[in-house]
């Protein structure tokens, strides 16, 4: 693997150098003011890119796991009830711990590629008159099968059912890359980790909670300690953690919000749709299909490639790494072997991603596949193009 190279697989995404910088600090006591003139920029920083401004604002030493178990640890009891899809991986990975957290967990399963059966969750949530449901989880976007949910409908569904479960969502692969609107959305807990969309090395867990959430915590009886957001509130009245952060990444975080908030959202939001636009009109001239069914569930960090039937997909992965140096991601769970990903999330141009491109374009055709070099890449370059002749064709 070369570390020229940049990575396409949907996180740890790469790290700009201005963030590699942020992180490499001298030791600092954190329980020093300095302390705080990092920690609170850098939660006022990510409640921005949330649109959480109602939200109380978590982050642990930790990664989106952890973050997950801050969820659940915080706001559910013993034999409290679960409403879940299982469309992918990481959705099949919340609700194994719940299940190992002795909550009872109502699973729909969902073949992948598809995104969460909003109407279906309707459905049962009026059907529970006696309101066992306590929480309903949501992958925001599926990273395993390059799918994106309808989180905003799903909000909707609650309502209209009249249902008082907590709303979780999984952010780790969209926040910070995908429009997130956490307060009008009127998300409960929100998820995600440093390595994505903040352009961080992993290490941080980044949780977000409604008041309803943070009252919910009042009565909650499952255990917590590491992760008990009593604690860790009490630590930041104090500029300080309940034990040792990680004072680097933090520092990291504050420079990363900056910068996205430099660049704007909508740019930022605007430049991950463009590069993912030509993603997949590389992909259509390849002659292949992403294994999200519609172009609705499309998502714009990640999107995970079907090979032809009987082909093994982790041969790409394997080859793109020891052929040329570049990292791809490989298919899991019920997709493993039947798909490659391309992630194109994070510190990303257009250039970028036309390395990534055109090196799949050479691993495929190496490997036997009818696929016409250049071809993904003159279809790519068709989304990319900005000069004035392109805006002429554009514009015809």
């Amino acid at each position: 693997m070369s570390l020229q190279n940049p990575v396409f697989i949907p996180g740890p995404t790469n790290i700009p150098d201005a963030l590699r910088k942020a992180c490499d600090m001298p030791t600092v006591d954190h329980r020093s003011p300095i302390f705080g003139d990092i920690l609170h920029p850098a939660i006022a920083g990510v409640k921005k890119v949330m649109m959480a401004d109602a939200a109380e604002l978590f982050i642990f030493p930790s990664t989106g796991t952890g973050g997950w178990e801050t969820a659940i640890a915080n706001t559910l009891s013993p034999g409290d009830g679960v409403l879940a899809a299982r469309s992918g991986m990481f959705s099949h990975k919340w609700i194994d711990m719940c299940n190992r957290f002795g909550l009872n967990v109502q699973q729909l399963d969902v073949e992948w590629g598809e995104g969460l059966p909003v109407a279906a969750f309707e459905d049962i949530l009026k059907a529970d008159t006696e309101g066992r449901i306590k929480a309903v989880l949501a992958t925001h976007n599926e990273t395993a099968t390059g799918v994106v949910s309808d989180v905003e409908g799903l909000r909707k569904a609650l309502d209209q059912a009249g249902h008082d479960a907590l709303l979780f969502v999984d952010g780790v692969s969209s926040i910070a890359s995908m429009p997130f609107d956490f307060d009008g959305w009127k998300v409960d807990v929100a998820v995600t980790g440093s390595q994505k969309g903040f352009m961080l090395p992993p290490g941080l867990a980044i949780t977000a909670f409604s008041e309803k959430a943070v009252a919910a915590s009042k009565t909650a009886k499952l255990p917590r300690t590491f992760f008990s957001i009593d604690d860790m509130r009490k630590g930041y009245a104090a500029n300080a953690y309940p034990y040792t952060p990680a004072v680097g990444l933090l520092h990291g975080l504050k420079t990363a919000t900056e910068m996205l908030l430099a660049e704007g959202m909508d740019n930022v939001f605007a430049r991950h749709a463009r590069i993912a636009e030509g993603v997949r009109a590389a992909v259509k001239a390849w002659g292949l299909d992403p294994c999200a069914k519609r172009p609705e569930l499309y998502s714009n960090t990640v999107t995970a490639i079907k090979t032809p039937e009987g082909f093994d997909a982790n041969r790409v992965v394997a080859h793109a790494s020891s052929a040329y140096g570049m990292a791809f991601g490989a298919g899991l769970g019920d997709v493993a072997g039947k798909v490659f990903r391309i992630g194109h999330l994070g510190m990303l141009t257009d250039a970028m991603a036309l390395s990534g491109i055109a090196t799949a374009e050479m691993v495929m055709a190496d490997l036997g596949l009818p696929v016409t070099l250049g071809s993904g890449v003159a279809a790519a370059q068709l989304v990319y193009r900005r000069g004035a002749d392109a805006k002429r064709m554009a514009a015809e």
